[in-house]
């Protein structure tokens, strides 16, 4: 890539990718212009800034883009009650799509040959900033430093910084937080470190920035309404906000109710295990809720199927495919089952828990006259009932009349064979020597 010479970097401002962005100067000898957003990481982006001047960077973006992020990708994801291997909320994965959109869209604006991150060589978000990128820009080129140069350890980047004038946190110098932290307004993932053994408890201070332990939590519990229009969540308590203000007060109950938390081993894409705690505690109470509004307002065969295809959808999500063809194909297929999601959901927090109180919609299919255990005028006739299962247990009855017609013909026939066997003189005797002539 000797023809490099201007590139679009992700930039936080931590050491990784400062380190990276005097890396590609030095090696590509290229003008880096540096792209942060704000996507509700709670840290003040314009130290990054002016880190970023420093190292002679004059082309600085920093966005603040928690409403697109909430309303255009976690909203979408959540309409589909999306969960990655049974537990986890997709809180990495669901930023990376957005942060590749907006490194294409600079490259091209300024007319940049290449784009780079910090993702390393043995995790996802290389995949998912990479796929995004050739999605929507196909020559685009990407650096990915950590799969070229030699600097692979903690030791090594220090002294890189060191020799290059790169300030480092004290904190972080000394070894500060003993694992990697990624946050957002959906979420704060740990990984690395002292996490890095399955078996070990996480450590009980450094961590679970937005949660407070279960044992901590208020001892009584907090009812919170949840309004639902078109499948995304439009208002809490009464309250209508913004998308992002409404996944940071979901946070915000949640958080003090100790709800949210997640240790967990899941399969990477790149072929390893990974062992990360999560806290998606905003995120824990919208499934929830929203599943509450849709056992309500959706179509019994609608709903499961939703729930077959969701499966597949998070590991598309989880795998980078985002801007893919086939993930486009079940957007569609998803936003249209949510017309009739709209209402409203109560859920208990209470000691980590989130509990469904009571739900209701004008676009309900639940009727109290059909399905009451009282008295039902004459609305449904449960003779009804009889040919339904008759007709549902027909190929049941046919495979089992079979099964038990073939059981005296097999045993008639065992008999038979059992009774020629024994006919037979002298059965277990050697023939007679045949005569010669």
């Amino acid at each position: 890539m000797s023809d490099i010479r201007k590139v679009v970097l992700a930039y936080s401002g931590g050491l990784d990718t400062s380190v990276i962005l005097k890396w590609l100067q030095d090696t590509y000898g290229c003008e880096v212009i540096t792209f942060t957003a704000d996507i509700g990481q709670g840290e003040e982006l314009e130290p990054a800034r002016e880190k970023a001047k420093l190292f002679g960077v004059e082309k600085i973006y920093i966005e603040d883009l928690r409403e697109e992020f909430v309303r255009d990708f976690v909203f979408p994801m959540f309409r589909a009650n999306t969960v990655y291997e049974g537990e986890y909320l997709l809180g990495t994965s669901i930023a990376r799509p957005l942060i590749a959109k907006r490194l294409v869209e600079i490259a091209q604006r300024e007319k940049a040959d290449a784009i780079s991150h910090g993702a390393t060589g043995k995790g996802n978000d290389q995949v998912r900033f990479e796929l995004g990128a050739y999605a929507l820009m196909p020559n685009v080129k990407v650096i990915a430093p950590w799969r070229e140069w030699d600097l692979l350890s903690r030791e090594k980047l220090l002294a890189y910084a060191d020799a290059n004038g790169i300030p480092v946190d004290f904190k972080k110098r000394k070894g500060g937080a003993p694992f990697s932290m990624d946050a957002n307004l959906l979420h704060i993932s740990y990984e690395g470190g002292v996490l890095e053994d399955p078996a070990a408890e996480p450590p009980a201070k450094g961590m679970w920035r937005l949660t407070v332990p279960v044992e901590k939590a208020p001892n009584k519990p907090e009812d919170v309404e949840l309004e639902f229009e078109r499948g995304d969540l439009v208002a809490i308590n009464g309250t209508r906000m913004k998308a992002h203000e409404l996944l940071a007060e979901l946070n915000r109950l949640g958080g003090k109710h100790g709800v949210g938390r997640l240790d967990l081993v899941e399969n990477r894409y790149v072929g390893m295990k990974s062992r990360g705690c999560y806290e998606t505690p905003g995120g824990t109470i919208l499934l929830r809720a929203h599943r509450a509004i849709e056992s309500l307002t959706l179509d019994r065969e609608v709903a499961h199927l939703k729930d077959e295809l969701m499966p597949r959808y998070a590991s598309i999500i989880y795998n980078g495919y985002w801007w893919s063809p086939e993930r486009r194909a079940l957007q569609v297929l998803i936003d249209h089952t949510q017309e009739p999601v709209s209402g409203k959901v109560t859920v208990r927090l209470y000691k980590g828990n989130v509990t469904v109180v009571s739900r209701s919609s004008v676009n309900s299919l639940f009727d109290a006259r059909i399905s009451t255990f009282e008295d039902d005028a004459g609305a449904y006739d449960q003779a009804d009932a009889g040919g339904f299962i008759k007709l549902n247990a027909l190929r049941m009855r046919i495979a089992a009349g079979r099964q038990a017609a073939s059981k005296p013909a097999r045993r008639a026939g065992a008999k038979a064979a059992a009774a020629s066997a024994g006919s037979v003189p002298n059965a277990g005797a050697k023939p007679a020597a045949r005569k010669r002539g």
